[in-house]
């Protein structure tokens, strides 16, 4: 029998407001890199309360400029396997080399004990991702910085909105970064943003986004300036457009309502689930508030992973995985990348799969998923 509907694991919520926003802009004078860009960098950083918001294209180009803005040569990077592959395309793109340290069972985050074990003499950094939407061990991550005087970039393309011990996510490390992509707790269609409380990096990443140009369109078309400008740094074009960030203000707006919405969906999914055999279910620490980007369980190891994803979506269910490690991928195999010691990693990647999970969705479409899993653990382990 044919599935009613596809529910994909993730979709973005556009409205009238939002588009009536958009069409305004579209209609002004000015489209691209204008003052409606500098309002939504101003209204993230006061979410996320934090000095400075650099406005790109996409969380990848945010990962890049991130990176560049430190300036680091011959050195490595530690990071984790686990993410998509933006996370360390971004510290080759900087000629850096990354080093994989093993994820915890429970988060699926960078493990801080194994960070301390990659540590040499070349690292410089680290760049720990919040999978998931689960703030990291942020407290000993920073701790292990603070000792050997190393530079912490936070992905945060998942957790727009998660809190570590009270406090947003955004200004624990020196640069953190968000992703606007359409699955995103809000969107631009693409598009992303650095924010920091450091004004030296922060100069340095709004030069790297334009072209390596020290003043912005902003100031070289203002009658009460010069046109001039210097290159100063090797940049490239990550600029945002203002019909982009309009969606972004707009959608920004709604955040703690898709917020609540996610959550909501998550607790469903755990007291439908729970109990499940053969299934293990995400985790949420006391210390910190999970922003649910993604709703991931485990897999027995007894039921292949592969065929149980592929059930699913012949129902209906968009399930997916998150992430094959990073270290699996041909472009990586083929310049030496290995798995290295990192037994956690490798067993989760083979049993991870994601559910859908987005503001759109009703409990409805929740319990269509859970009854369909379940019925499909019953077919595949029977």
């Amino acid at each position: 029998m044919a599935p009613r509907y596809f529910l994909p694991y993730g979709l973005h919520w556009i409205d009238r407001e939002d588009i009536d926003q958009v069409v305004s802009v579209l209609k002004s004078d000015w489209i691209v890199m204008g003052r409606k860009v500098e309002e939504f960098e101003e209204a993230v950083c006061k979410y996320v309360n934090c000095k400075y918001g650099i406005a790109v294209n996409s969380g990848t180009s945010a990962l890049d400029i991130a990176i560049a803005s430190l300036g680091l040569k011959k050195a490595e990077v530690i990071t984790t396997p686990f993410t998509f592959v933006a996370t360390v395309n971004a510290i080759l793109f900087n000629n850096l080399k990354p080093v994989f340290a093993d994820i915890q069972k429970d988060t699926y985050n960078i493990d801080p004990d194994d960070i301390r074990k990659k540590i040499t003499a070349k690292t410089r950094a680290i760049l720990y991702v919040d999978f998931a939407g689960h703030p990291c061990d942020i407290a000993e991550i920073k701790e292990i910085a603070e000792e050997h005087d190393l530079y912490l970039i936070e992905d945060a393309a998942h957790a727009l909105g998660a809190e570590y011990r009270g406090k947003k996510v955004g200004s624990f490390a020196d640069i953190t970064i968000f992703s606007f992509h359409p699955v995103k707790h809000v969107t631009t269609g693409e598009g992303g943003m650095c924010v920091t409380n450091d004004k030296r990096l922060a100069d340095r990443m709004r030069i790297l986004r334009n072209h390596g140009i020290d003043r912005s369109a902003l100031e070289r078309f203002d009658s009460r300036h010069s046109w001039s400008y210097d290159v100063r740094l090797l940049g490239r074009n990550y600029r945002m457009t203002d019909f982009q960030a309009a969606l972004g203000v707009s959608q920004l707006r709604k955040l703690d309502k898709f917020l609540r919405k996610r959550r909501e969906l998550a607790e469903t999914y755990t007291k439908k689930l729970q109990g499940t055999p053969m299934l293990t279910l995400p985790v949420e620490k006391p210390n910190v508030k999970h922003a649910w980007h993604l709703y991931t369980v485990l897999l027995d190891p007894m039921i292949d992973r592969n065929g149980f994803v592929s059930t699913l979506r012949s129902k209906g269910i968009g399930a997916t995985v998150h992430y094959p490690p990073v270290y699996t991928f041909t472009f990586y195999k083929k310049r030496g990348f290995k798995s290295g010691d990192l037994p956690v990693t490798k067993d989760i990647a083979k049993r991870v799969l994601t559910l859908p999970l987005f503001p759109r969705m009703t409990k409805r479409d929740v319990n269509r998923v859970v009854d369909i899993v379940k019925e499909t653990i019953g077919e595949l382990h029977d």
